[in-house]
Parts: structure tokens; sequence; C-alpha cells
């Protein structure tokens, strides 16, 4: 192995060698710890040192980094206080997640650095976001984002460069190649040379760099760093390097051959550099061993000190009220008249009045920026908002969904317009994985509002028409908002944008143009958990959300004689259950009304609910309207028969005759 020390200092070379020996001391500490059955799980990066330390040591303590599970030399590079990662590999509360998940899936605003989800790839995303941020700073600073070479094949990785690359935004794309995905060698990951070449396509600088050799990380990154400053672009850098343990110390390496590990333990990043600074007089054996001593002791101390922490006590007050970011809603009442709009104009209002009022927050989607999106309420927003914060994105929800989430981790607000709700199928995993989890798991808001296009009566077929509000209610961490009218879509898009949790808004398509409400002319806010009594009667309790309000309210008033509480929800994740009971109580009846399939959908939650809190004041089973368990048809006569509509006048009446 060969070092070039070009412009770098005796004092530099010693200061990454102490980097580069702080990881390996504390990891053959740990391995000890393991045997001893003291540490449960652990995964190793010896012989991947030099990338961590490196990339870390290039970066401004202000500039943000996203490693990997293996790479404990950004964590101490960025001087992270030892015992708060020991309590956190222990599951302790002085850790970063108060125990709630372990080794290296943590991240922390403190030191700049966003941890890995075991799903890998939305981190690419977050990266991307970071950098948009940044780059709308103007703030000259550059990401560095980790993955290994098995993460290259998942679908983020590829959107998340092409991002990058046709945004121009600063990131450092490391890729650890390692040499296995757990057991799988790389020439069952990928037929390519090298993976670098894989930047080609996307028009991204790409390079190859010795990732044992930590003088040519160093030396090769801040070059690059200077040029991405200068001229912001993404580059993708694949780091040769190998694992010399274990997927995680259980697995071993019985799958590797002997020869390939004899081979790579000759090029270990620390032995060789220790080598290298001892044949040019930098480094002695009594400056090793006092560089080894202080690290040792700082470790023992540390380690003393996370042992002495007690063990989390678990109260149920403490897990629930930190899977969402505490926000205490502000009441903004309208000061000016009203005119009578759709309620396509009021989600048009909404998103230009807040745009207004926030001037970091930015839109995405495909097509909203000078074509207006699908259905042309973005139309004109980049004339008056320009196309920084009006953009125009790629085909590719999943990383689209994680670069909002960067955004919010930059301190900016983010809307991902799906362009059919049907579509966030391809971005289901960092919306349920990703935005619902960063508080409970780190403390980490998720300011990201995903609008959702959605319903069906316009005869768009299975893959336009659903309305898949159930696949996010049951996540905890995610508000779910379904107006029904103009009035209250307008004053709850208003108020899920200043929420800085992640919030579902669904948009009845078939609603757009063809309800109409005086709706307040200026800003204004509506709370969420608080449904709407539309109509009252003693007889029965309709509850209703979306499309199925107007189904409901054409119903009773073709029979005027049906004396009905209606209840519009409003929204679903916060859920007003008080408003539910309290009618249920009044009128001894209940019927659910939803546009989605019937099965696994939110009627049977809140059909459970009445059954649990109401049960002694019910005088008929509680009864539940939806839409065909089958995927929604395209011709009407199909469609007409798969929607709830026209069930829910007999099961009304059934229900009021029992």
């Amino acid at each position: 192995m060969i070092f070039y020390r070009e412009k770098l200092t005796d004092e530099k070379l010693l200061d990454l060698y102490k980097k580069l020996l702080k990881p390996r001391l504390i990891e053959e500490k740990m391995l000890i710890l393991i045997r001893q059955g003291k540490v449960s799980k652990w995964f190793s990066g010896i012989g991947q040192e030099a990338i961590a330390v490196g990339v870390t040591s290039v970066l401004d303590d202000s500039e943000y980094v996203l490693p990997m599970h293996r790479n404990l030399g950004v964590f101490t590079t960025r001087d992270i206080p030892l015992h708060r990662l020991f309590s956190q590999w222990q599951g302790k509360a002085n850790g970063f997640t108060k125990g709630r998940d372990r080794s290296f899936h943590f991240g922390t605003q403190e030191y700049n650095i966003i941890g890995m989800i075991s799903h890998l790839g939305p981190q690419l995303g977050i990266a991307d976001g970071i950098a948009l941020a940044n780059k709308l700073k103007d703030n000259k600073k550059i990401t560095a984002v980790f993955t290994g070479e098995g993460a290259t094949s998942e679908g983020d990785f590829h959107e998340a460069l092409n991002i990058a690359a046709v945004w121009k935004l600063p990131v450092m794309f490391i890729i650890e190649n390692n040499g296995y995905g757990l057991s799988t060698p790389t020439n069952e990951q990928y037929l390519c040379e090298n993976l670098a070449d894989k930047g080609i396509g996307y028009g991204i600088e790409s390079w190859i760099i010795d990732g044992n050799n930590i003088v040519e990380v160093y030396n090769k990154l801040s070059k690059l760093k200077e040029d991405m400053i200068e001229n912001p672009h993404p580059v993708l850098l694949e780091f040769k390097t190998f694992r010399m343990r274990g997927h995680e110390e259980a697995s071993g390496t019985k799958y590797v051959p002997q020869e390939l590990m004899d081979q790579w333990e000759l090029r270990d990043p620390v032995t060789n550099y220790k080598k290298y600074l001892t044949e040019i007089g930098i480094l002695t054996e009594e400056l090793d061993d006092q560089f080894r001593s202080e690290i040792k002791k700082e470790i023992d101390e540390n380690w003393a000190m996370a042992n002495a922490e007690p063990e989390i006590e678990a109260t149920y007050s403490g897990e629930l009220d930190d899977v969402y970011k505490p926000y205490q809603f502000e009441e903004v009442n309208p000061e000016s008249g009203n005119a009578n709009i759709r309620f396509i104009d009021a989600i048009r209002n909404g998103l230009s009045e807040s745009m207004q009022r926030h001037k970091n927050l930015v839109i995405m989607g495909q097509d909203i920026a000078e074509y207006g999106g699908a259905f042309k309420i973005t139309d004109g927003f980049v004339e008056y908002f320009g196309k920084e914060r009006v953009r125009n994105t790629p085909i590719c929800e999943s990383a689209v969904v994680s670069t909002a989430m960067g955004l919010s981790i930059n301190n900016y607000k983010a809307i991902v317009e799906m362009q059919f709700a049907d579509f966030v199928s391809t971005g289901f995993n960092p919306i349920v994985n990703l935005l619902a989890k960063s508080h409970y798991r780190w403390g980490e808001k998720a300011d990201v509002v995903v609008r959702m296009p959605c319903g069906g009566g316009t005869q768009a077929g299975p893959f336009h028409s659903q309305t898949n509000e159930a696949w996010f209610t049951k996540t905890p961490g995610l508000k779910v908002v379904y107006p029904a009218f103009p009035y209250d879509a307008k004053g709850l898009l208003n108020t899920a944008i200043n929420d800085p949790n992640p919030v579902l808004f669904f948009e009845h398509k078939q609603l757009y143009r063809s309800v109409y409400q005086d709706v307040p002319t200026d800003y204004y806010t509506l709370p969420f958990g608080k449904a709407s009594l539309i109509k009252e009667g003693n007889a029965v309790t309709i509850i209703a959300f979306g499309a199925p309000v107007h189904w409901a309210l054409e119903t009773l008033a073709k029979h005027p004689e049906i004396e009905a509480d209606l209840i519009d929800l409003r929204t679903l994740q916060p859920l007003d259950t008080e408003t539910i009971f309290a009618s249920v109580k009044k009128t001894g009846k209940a019927i659910i009304y939803q546009e989605d399939t019937l099965f696994g959908g939110i009627a049977s939650d809140i059909s459970a609910l009445i059954m649990e809190e109401c049960f002694q004041y019910l005088d008929a089973p509680v009864k539940r309207v939806a839409s065909l368990d089958s995927p929604i048809p395209f011709t009407k006569a199909l469609e007409d028969q798969f929607l709830a509509k026209n069930r829910f006048e007999e099961v009304l009446k059934e229900l009021l005759a029992y």
C-alpha cells in the first residue's frame, strides 16, 4: 500500500492515525464484551475504518453525514461522548433512542449525523433533501451519505442519484464495496465491473478509491469537496474495501474463502498506516503506546459510566407521548369576507397562502411547475414562487418522499404531491418506515405533507381511483386528513403544513370541481381531531368522510323523515371519538360509511370502538357500508356497482327498522 501525503502536515497525519485507531480499539473491546455476553449484537467495521474516518474528517462539523451500521468512525470522528454511544448500544436512556432502536439506527442533530433505517435506500434520498436545503440557503455545504454495494441494487439508490444529478445537488454518495451483502458475494449482486460505472448513466462524476488507504481517502475527498462547493454537483465514490468480520458477529465468515481473508488481512488500514508513519519517522512505538493507552482509558471509563446507568423503565405515557412531535395548534381566524369557490380552489388558495407565510416551504411533484400539476392546482405557482420552491420531480416517488424528509431535517417544510393517491405505493416505504417512525425513534420531526388526490366516480380504473387511507391510519406516527368541503380543505391543509408531523392529506378528485362553498379569502386554520356535525337528529348516527359525506346528504335529502346525526370526521388520525360516542349514546344506532373497500378499512375500527365504548347504549348492531372487496373497475356500470353509494340507502333503512 502506497501513501502519498501531498500537503498533509505531520500533525494532520498523526491526527488521522488517532482517529483511525479509536474505532478499532472500541471494536476490539466490543468483541470481548460480546463473548462475555455483555453486548447483544455487533456490526463490525474492522477493515473499513479508513472510509468513515476519512470522509468525516473532510467534512466540517456543521455538514451532515449519513452513515451505515458499520461506520463507527463517523461517530467517533465527530467526538460523540463514548458513554452515550455505549448507552445507545445497551438500550439505555442516555443513548439517542431511549432504548427504542439499537446499534447505529439513530441520528443526532447535535452532531449533524442522520442514522440509517434497515431499509437502507431511503437515506440516500434524505441526503438529497439535506443538500437541496443547503443549496437553497447557498451556504456552501456538502452532504455525505453512505451505502453498501448491496443497497446499490435498490430502486432508491437509482432514484436518489437521478434526483441529485438533475438538481445538481452537492452530495457525496459513498459506496463501501466490501465484497459481501451479508453472505452474497458481489458476483451474485451485479454484473458491471465497478459500481462507480453506474454513475455514468446518470451523468454523475464517479471515482474508485482505495478504501483502506486513509491518506488517499482524505486527499481525494478534500479536492472533490472544494470543487463541489465551487460548482455544486453530486459525486459517486466507490471505495474498494473488505469486511473482515461477519455481517454481524453471530453470522461468522465461513462463507468467505480463506485466501480472500488472507489477502485483505495484508491490506489492513490501521496496520499499514501505522507502518507508513513509523517508516517516515512521525510515529514511534512510545507515541503509539501513548495513543493506545489514552484511548483505552477513555473507553474503560466511559464503559463504566454506561454500565452504571440504570435500565430503562417502561411506561405507557413515555412511549405514546413520543409517537408524534408535540404540536400546539395555533388557531388563526380570517379577517375578511368569503368567496364562493370550488374544493380545488380552496386547496390552491391554502397552498398559495402557506407558501407566502412559510418562506421555507417547498412543493415537489410530477409536472407541478409550469404545467401546474395533473389537476392544475399549482398552475401559475412558478411565476409567483419560483422553480426553486415549486419543483418538478422525476418519476420516483420513493426518493422524493425521502428528499422531503431531508428538507425537514435541514429546517425546511415540504409538500409532496402524489399525482394520484394510487401512486403512493411506490413511495410507501419511506412514509411508513421513515417519516412515521423518526420522532419516536430519535426525536426528529418529519415536517412533510403528502397530498393524495384520490377516489372513484370518474371511471379512471384500478390505478387512478383508489381511496387508500387505511394503508396509513394503521401506522403510528402519521396523521391522516380527509376533508369533504372546501372550507375544511383549506383550513385543514394550512394546519397540516404548520404541523411538524407527517400528514397524509386526502383530496377526493370528484369533489375538486363539483362542490362549492363560501370560504374565507384570508388565511385561517382548523384543528385536527375535531369532527363536524353537519346534521342533527335522534334516530341514527351516520359517520362518514370524503365523498360519502355528500352521498349521505343526498340520501337524507330524499328522506327528510329520517332524523340523523351526520358526522363528517374530517381527520382520521387523530380521530374525534368524543363526538362519535356522544352521538351514538344519544341515537342508539350507528352506521359508518366509507368509500374504501370493506375489509380492513377504518370503518371496522370505528365499529369496534363503538362496540367497546357504547355497547350498553346500542339498540341495533353497528353497520358498515363500503365498496366491494375487489379492485375498482373502469366501466361505469362496474364502477357504480363497486362503489358504496348504491347500497347505503338500503342498509340505512334496515338499520332504522331494526
